[in-house]
Formats: structure tokens, sequence, C-alpha cells
């Protein structure tokens, strides 16, 4: 719950839109339902407002990651001195001022500001536009006009394996107190592979258990690169391990709190060997909150039949964004969504014709390893069952000199994925350092639809990180 009262809006039970889900992605939905209107909204949301991403996933990662993501870089810089070593009493202050010591209060004031009502409480659906919400001071029972907007999102997965054992899952690793001095962590996705950069820099010794790969969805090059670097930084990693078993000598009867250790030692049992350690970490993906919200009070029986914008089959005036929507789990994703969704809402409410929107826009993603990874579109792999016909263009992403100047130890690879019938770029992938910055560019190609031809034409400057596109496109045409 918030830890500052809540700032309800005034007593009214009708509105235009209700969002249920108060996180990034409520709040965009809710903002762009009513901009530049007289139309109301109300957010309803049991948490904090801000939701996953401002408290315990993307903010207060990138704060922990970014820090050691400099220092590293600035040591291997000739000409500049820095000491090993990571404060982390300092670090974890960082993440602090970053998550606004995990008070919503700014949030509920931009709230207020943009005309929105925040209404605390657990919402579901009971009907055609009818929210009912358990509040504090009983229950209560919303209208909407227009539209009612599902953005529940998601929480960790646990397997049944380690439910007795009260691992630590994303939130713990976000929002650490207690460096634990070794950690079990389970799972090779960008959450296993973030946290242990940090954690192993806080001091923990880390052991990542892993089914397959580290970041199995991307290009191989991708998670060999940041496996290789995660060992060389000393952490363990164990690929395509069976665990079958986990045990905990003692559990804190009180569920743990966040960032603390859970209990006693933590043992599991992988390929037939026993691997104990202070603490464990499942990071074994996201379930969608999506099972007792009352979508079958309005006739939905499978959530996951659902599109942005236009919603669930047959239901005109309901919508679902962000994790709810069984997209991919990433914000920026899901705030895209609700930008649509929201201007759709308004549309509609105004007698406009709604904006087209493209069928399957590429989709954005960086891994804050150390290199960092960064992908939009599809991976050679999805390319070649997509299309007939790809090319596929593959350089080391010191080939262009200003990748090589942001440190004297650079390495990764870039690659380009060339749809020959179009001649247009459907998938990039780069690593290596502050690959982030790259990958804007090939989003908006992708989008754009933008031919190799015109890409010729569009002159990178130097030296920059940016010329990789000009080494890749002298591959693509013999040069």
């Amino acid at each position: 719950m918030t830890d500052s009262p809540a700032t309800e809006g005034a007593r009214t039970d009708t509105y235009d839109v209700i969002v249920l889900g108060g996180g990034a992605v409520g709040e965009v939905a809710a903002q762009f339902a009513v901009a530049n209107s007289d139309r109301t909204a109300a957010i309803v949301e049991n948490q904090l407002l801000g939701g996953e991403c401002s408290y315990w996933a993307c903010m207060p990662s990138k704060a922990l990651l970014r820090p050691l993501e400099v220092a590293n870089a600035a040591r291997h810089l000739d000409g500049v001195s820095v000491a090993d070593g990571v404060d982390a009493t300092a670090l974890m202050a960082r993440r602090d001022t970053w998550v606004s010591h995990y008070s919503d209060s700014s949030q509920r004031k931009w709230a207020a500001d943009t005309g929105i009502d925040v209404v605390t409480g657990t919402g579901r659906l009971a009907g055609e536009k009818t929210v009912e919400v358990s509040t504090g001071d009983g229950p209560r029972t919303l209208h909407a006009r227009h539209a009612v907007i599902v953005a529940t999102g998601s929480t960790a997965s646990v397997p049944a394996m380690f439910a007795d054992v009260a691992p630590w899952t994303s939130r713990d690793a976000t929002g650490v107190r207690e460096v634990p001095e070794s950690l079990i962590i389970i799972g090779g996705g960008v959450v296993a592979c973030e946290a242990a950069t940090w954690m192993n820099a806080l001091g923990s010794a880390v052991t990542m258990l892993v089914r397959s790969t580290l970041l199995g969805t991307l290009d191989d090059f991708a998670g060999e690169a940041v496996a290789e670097a995660l060992r060389n930084a000393g952490v363990e990693i164990r690929l395509g391990v069976d665990i079958t078993a986990a045990s905990r000598g003692s559990v804190d009867e009180g569920g743990g709190a966040t960032g603390v250790p859970h209990g006693g030692p933590v043992t599991v049992t992988v390929d037939g060997q026993d691997i104990t350690a202070a603490e464990i970490l499942v990071a074994a993906g996201r379930h969608r909150t999506v099972d007792d919200i009352g979508l079958d009070t309005v006739g939905v029986t499978d959530p996951s039949h659902v599109s942005a914008p236009e919603g669930y089959d047959g239901v005109d005036w309901l919508y679902s964004v962000g994790d709810a929507s069984f997209g991919p789990m990433l914000t920026h994703w899901g705030k895209y969504q609700s930008r649509i969704v929201g201007q759709r809402i308004a549309a509609v409410a105004e007698g406009r014709t709604p904006t087209t929107v493209p069928a399957a826009p590429p989709v954005p993603q960086v891994v804050f390893t150390d290199p960092e990874v960064a992908s939009t579109g599809l991976s050679e792999k999805e390319a070649r069952s997509a299309y007939d016909s790809v090319t596929v263009i593959t350089k080391p992403i010191t080939a262009a000199a200003g990748v090589g100047l942001l440190r004297d130890d650079a390495s990764g690879t870039a690659q380009i994925v060339v749809d020959d019938a179009t001649r247009t770029l459907v998938g990039a992938t780069f690593v290596g350092p502050e690959a982030g910055e790259l990958i804007h560019a090939a989003t908006v190609a992708i989008v754009g639809k933008i031919t190799v031809d015109d890409l010729w034409h569009a002159v990178p400057s130097y030296p920059t990180p940016a010329e990789i596109y000009l080494r890749l496109l002298e591959g693509y045409f013999g040069y």
C-alpha cells in the first residue's frame, strides 16, 4: 500500500473512462483517453501509483546498473584512474532516490494535476462498463460512459518447486537491502542477467542455473557474449541444467521483507548435485494478472483473445494494455499500446474515425548488461521462418571507430536482417558498449519501410557508434 495518505478525487461514481491498474501503462492510457477534453477518468490501484516499472523494475534496475557500466567503461580507458570496488550503500541510496523512496506522492500529484481521479482499492469488472472496488472504506461501484481499460500488469512467477522456500523475486533483487553472501539465480532471461550483474558487483557470489541458454529469445551471439562477460566478472553460469528439488532450513515466518534474506540457506538439487547459497532469486518469468478481474462477467472467457487497440472480441467498450494484453512484457511497448488505445477511445467518443495503426510494428528491447544488448524486429531465425529470402549481415561492432573510442577493450557484434523481396530491414541486433543508443534508428527504418538503397544515403557522423550502420550496409552491397 502507499506510504502516504490516498489522494482521492471527488466522490464521483461515473467516469468517461475507468482504468484497472495504476502502473505506468495504466497512467498513460488514462492520460491519452482524456487529453485535451472535458472527459473524466479514474484509475483503480491498490498499491503504489506508478506500478512495477517505477518502483521494482525499470527505474531501480537501471539506477543500479548505470553507475556500474560507467565505472567499468572508465576502467578500460587509458588515461583514467578509477578505484576498484562498489560503494554498496551509496549505490542503493541512488536506487532509493530514483524510486522516490517508495512513495507515490509525486505520481498522485501528477494524476491530480492531470485531472485523473485515483481510487485506492482492488477493482474487478462486474458487468457492462461497471467496476466494483473494494476500498478501505467499503465497496464502491464505478460506471464508465465510454470505456474500461484493463492494465492490471503481471506478477513474478514462482514454480511450485520453489514455493516453500520463500525465494526472492525481481522485487527483492531491485529492492535489495542486505546483500546475501551468495545467491542462486534461477533463470537466464533479462531479469536474471541484469540482477546477476548488480548482485555480483555488490559482492554476492552469484550462481546462475539456466534451463537452456542466456537470453534465449534473441540471436545466439547476444546470450553468448553476456555469458562470457558475466563469467569473466566472476559469475558461475550453468546452462542446460535439470533442477529437481529446492529446500530451505528455515523460512522467515513473516514471509520475508523485500530485499533482505527470507530465511536460512537454500539448497537446490541440480543434475543430481546439491548447491547451497544464502539466498535464491527465482527469475522464471511473469504471470499476467487477469485471472480474477471479472472478465467472465462481461462474456470474456479467454483473456488472451485480445488485441490493442481493438480490445476484446464482441466487447466494444473493453480494452487491454501492457502485460495484461498478452503482448511483449515491456514498459515502452505497454505505453505505446496505451497511447494508441487512449487515442482510439477519444476518437470514438468524439465521433471520429480512429487512426489506422501498423499491423505488426517492431518491438525494440535493451538488456542493460555489460556488454549491453539491443534488438528490434525479428531475429535471424524468426526472419528466415517469416520470409522467403533474407540477407543477414554481421559485423564486429568495433568496425565503427566510434565504438572503439567508447572503451579501449570494446567488443561485440552488430547484425541487420534484410527482406530480399522488399530490400527493407526486418530486424537488427547490437551487442556492445551503449548498444541501446543504436537500436532506435533500426526501429525507425523498419516502421518506415526504408529500403537499404535509401539508407545508403543516411550519412552517419564520424566518429560515432552510428557509423556501424555504414559498415553493415557496405557488407550488404558487397564492399
